[in-house]
């Protein structure tokens, strides 16, 4: 890969708070290389801000690894841009031409207020994850774990689907801004293990609730989620949650 530098136009997204009036802000960058991350040209633009005096655009970031789900920003209309199965902080320049114009918002969703600029309010996910996403059990010790007979496919189904890193794409891509693939996901990876089972009954029931509760919208089988997410998550997920939905109903009857 051949190193070399190039210019580009940013068109940011600048809100104060979630109650003031947003709007896009042009800055022009040069000699930035093609091996820069995205995040890192953020960084560069901020630090030629506050040299400046000027408010430093805030975005959220942290493990920079593709993990932890924080680098949550709208790339040129497609969530964490360009690359497929990928995080906007694993973007590199490399993706864009010399003199490319790009253009940099928040999630878009009701139920994801903007805090600053492309920081957006995604506790809900936290909220939903409270109502259900999590096990009581009793797993014993780390000697224990191999006495638990768990079918290989259902293992690495869960496996798959515990990936989800949460980082809300699915539900910036979804034109109804719902939530069902990361919940089935969440749901998923706990329903397919013997150690999810004690709440089986009610995690379905109470996370789709808290979902609805939060605002996010219904799913309509469009596969933008599945499409977008930077760990593939698979929309077989959300068959499995409307399977486990309807399986507790029933039992509360």
């Amino acid at each position: 890969m051949e190193h070399k530098n190039i210019n580009l136009n940013l068109k940011i997204w600048r809100q104060e708070n979630s109650t003031s009036k947003g709007g896009f802000v042009n800055y022009k960058l040069h000699n930035l290389t093609n091996e820069m991350s995205f995040l890192e040209m953020l960084d560069v633009l901020n630090e030629q801000l506050i040299t400046k005096g000027q408010d430093p655009v805030a975005f959220d970031h942290d493990c920079r690894e593709g993990i932890c789900g924080m680098c949550s920003l709208y790339i040129n209309g497609k969530p964490h841009g360009p690359w497929q199965a990928n995080t906007t902080c694993q973007l590199h320049l490399r993706a864009f031409n010399d003199g490319e114009t790009i253009t940099i918002e928040p999630w878009r969703a009701n139920a994801f207020p903007v805090i600053k600029d492309l920081v957006v309010d995604r506790t809900a996910f936290d909220r939903i994850i409270q109502a259900g996403g999590y096990v009581s059990v009793n797993t014993g010790g780390a000697q224990d774990a191999n006495c638990i007979p768990i079918d290989k496919q259902n293992a690495d189904a869960s496996f798959a689907a515990a990936m989800c890193i949460g980082c809300g794409a699915c539900v910036a891509a979804c034109p109804n801004s719902s939530a069902m693939l990361f919940v089935g996901a969440k749901v998923s990876h706990l329903a397919l293990l013997p150690q999810g089972h004690p709440e089986k009954k009610s995690r379905a029931l109470n996370m789709i609730a808290q979902m609805d509760e939060e605002g996010f919208g219904a799913c309509t089988n469009i596969g933008a989620c599945e499409a977008t997410c930077p760990k593939e998550i698979s929309i077989t997920n959300i068959a499995r949650l409307n399977k486990e939905y309807h399986n507790a109903a029933l039992l509360s009857i």
